[in-house]
């Protein structure tokens, strides 16, 4: 289970089968993808056999973000599972010069891939953010702060502030990744908004750690961007991908950057201007016209621009309901502390 915590607040009282799945799931990341061999642990299985070993820093973020909210929870064993994700991290995608991590490597660690991603940073940021919050120890909060400050001010100026999610090893931006593969679902060409309310998110959440005078004002100009960007004013929803004059790419909607939005706009009232709670509702009302699944509650993965569904559109089974769960909770953190 994954979340923020606002004000030290326990875990949400639960069913009583959350614990025991949080259990089952850190025992598999032990006994299934824990490389004891060469350390790290292993992209995919195919039941209990490894199907692609590539060690991802995505998915070490992730381990470490699990082992943050199971420690949380007093779950047995969760603390292994910070460590191991951090140490991975640290000794084999940590770039100190650029303060920022590499994407991939090979499973033996001996290479890493030339490609630098967006995407792994903001999730290796938001994982230290997590780890500090179950450990309270300061190198985790400084990783995460200096990611944040790496990617959303310095890189971010060779595009004129906006995020750009491909690069060189040497962090110059990438403009002709996936130029021919527009559609990827993971790494597509263009500019995701999706990606700049995430951002806006991350930031709001570590000013609260941390109260760093730069965070409010960078978040609030990626939020703006995102809309400006990415929002699509005919239809309503974020393009998936867009140029950087807001010609749509990909002009699908997926579900995830709404959810992702309507936890930046919560934080982003309650810290930096209330009208933003104006964009909360809008957003809200926006997702349970088009994206809630009124049945079961779930969210739609994917729409059309013009919001047309096709098939049960259940969503990728890696995110059930990590993004509407994740900013569902930043918000109640918002309006239960009553500021907003």
């Amino acid at each position: 289970m994954t979340g923020y915590y606002r004000d030290d607040r326990a875990m949400l009282d639960g069913p009583d089968w959350c614990r025991p799945a949080a259990e089952h799931g850190l025992a598999f990341l032990e006994s299934g993808h824990w490389d004891p061999e060469h350390g790290g642990y292993d992209w995919v299985l195919d039941g209990r056999e490894t199907a692609d070993a590539t060690r991802y820093c995505y998915g070490h973020a992730f381990v470490v973000l699990a082992g943050a909210r199971a420690h949380q929870a007093g779950l047995p064993g969760a603390r292994t599972h910070i460590e191991r994700g951090y140490d991975s991290i640290d000794e084999h995608f940590w770039d100190p010069e650029h303060g920022l991590c590499a994407t991939e490597a090979v499973p033996d660690w001996s290479t890493l891939d030339a490609y630098r991603g967006q995407n792994a940073n903001m999730h290796t940021c938001e994982a230290m953010l997590a780890a500090y919050e179950a450990t309270g120890e300061d190198r985790f909060l400084e990783r995460s702060l200096t990611i944040a400050d790496s990617l959303t001010r310095e890189v971010a100026a060779a595009t004129d502030g906006r995020l750009w999610e491909h690069f060189d090893p040497d962090w110059t931006p990438d403009r002709e990744y996936n130029r021919d593969d527009p559609d990827h679902q993971f790494r597509p060409w263009g500019y995701q908004a999706g990606h700049h309310v995430e951002w806006t998110k991350l930031l709001l959440l570590l000013y609260e750690q941390t109260g760093e005078a730069w965070l409010p004002d960078r978040a609030e100009q990626l939020f703006e961007t995102a809309i400006e960007v990415g929002w699509d004013d005919d239809h309503g929803g974020f393009y998936y991908t867009a140029e950087a004059d807001g010609t749509p790419v990909n002009a699908d909607k997926y579900s995830w950057p709404v959810t992702e939005a309507i936890g930046a706009a919560a934080l982003l009232a309650d810290v930096v201007d209330a009208s933003y709670g104006e964009w909360y509702d809008r957003l809200w009302a926006y997702a349970e016209e088009h994206f809630v699944n009124p049945k079961y509650g779930n969210w739609y993965e994917r729409l059309t621009r013009e919001h047309e569904r096709d098939g049960p559109n259940h969503g990728p089974v890696v995110e059930p309901g990590y993004h509407p769960i994740n900013n569902a909770w930043v918000a109640m953190g918002v309006f239960e502390s009553g500021e907003t």
